[in-house]
């Protein structure tokens, strides 16, 4: 694909220095597991879809805040090494960068603990900036950022003609300010179980928890994990896309491989079940690898 042609998305979002450890199991309250290792790994939810993003072939735009810290200079370097232009992340002083503790347990299954950090202090002024919009195919937010920063961010599209896709994780009550501006809801399995209050164990209750989240946002996508993804747009038939079976290594960061996969694809113009299969092919190979 040539530099011409690229798709362009945005990502207002959050950067976590994450700190990954292997246990047998994830402790109960007051319970001491002891682990099989831990690493340092690129991350926060913003961090790694701008990454995968970059990765399934967009020109990438990252704006966010780290700290004037290690743990900045080491997400900083990441995104810049994954082609992301990361010139509109400040690096806010006096403030230690996010981060997060992951563990992973034998399943392949895992908990983690974020905390903000510099995330919170991002400038929603900074948002307003005509060329950070210019040529837009799609803006991505998730809430691991304050609200107010991805209202001036939904705003700031909205000015531009840009569409805005908001993965709703962790889950949080949004305002109706910020639900107006979003065109595309995307939410795992338990996070729309939240918002909807519709109980979701199967494909099945997927599809009718998308039926009802689409009285709120024109395009809702629910990713349930090994029981595959639904998506849906107004006044459309419901689309599921199975899971594709692999030997599982780890969950963790599969649902932002998905988003970010899928905003390039939606800005490289594919229609929307297509999006849905190409995303969830990468999100397949993400957790087996």
């Amino acid at each position: 694909m040539s530099a011409s042609v690229r798709p362009v998305v945005v990502v207002v979002g959050s950067l976590h220095y994450d700190i990954m450890v292997d246990a047998p199991d994830r402790p109960r309250k007051g319970e001491t597991v002891t682990g099989f290792g831990w690493r340092p790994k690129f991350g926060g939810k913003g961090g790694n879809q701008a990454v995968a993003a970059a990765k399934a072939g967009a020109d990438v735009r990252m704006a966010g805040a780290v700290g004037d810290d290690d743990f900045g200079r080491f997400l900083l370097s990441n995104l810049t090494a994954a082609g992301v232009d990361a010139s509109r992340v400040a690096r806010i002083d006096g403030s230690g960068s996010g981060m997060s503790v992951a563990i992973t347990d034998s399943s392949g299954d895992y908990g983690a603990v974020i905390v903000t950090g510099a995330n919170a202090a991002a400038d929603p002024k900074s948002l307003d900036d005509p060329a950070l919009w210019r040529d837009a195919g799609v803006l991505i937010l998730q809430n691991e950022m304050p609200d107010a920063v991805n209202l001036a961010a939904a705003k700031a599209a909205k000015t531009a003609g840009v569409p805005v896709c908001l993965n709703a994780a962790p889950y949080r009550p949004l305002p109706d300010e910020l639900i107006a501006l979003v065109d595309i809801l995307m939410v795992n399995a338990i996070e729309a179980e939240q918002f909807s209050g519709y109980p979701v164990g199967d494909i099945a209750s997927a599809v009718g928890a998308t039926r009802l989240l689409s009285s709120r946002c024109a395009t809702v996508v629910v990713t349930a994990g090994g029981d595959g993804v639904a998506g849906m747009q107004r006044g459309e038939n419901p689309v599921v896309v199975p899971a594709i079976p692999v030997r599982l290594i780890s969950t963790h960061g599969a649902g932002d491989v998905f988003a970010g996969t899928f905003a390039a694809a939606l800005a490289a113009g594919q229609a929307f079940a297509q999006c849905l299969e190409i995303a969830n092919q990468a999100a397949a190979i993400h957790v087996c690898t």
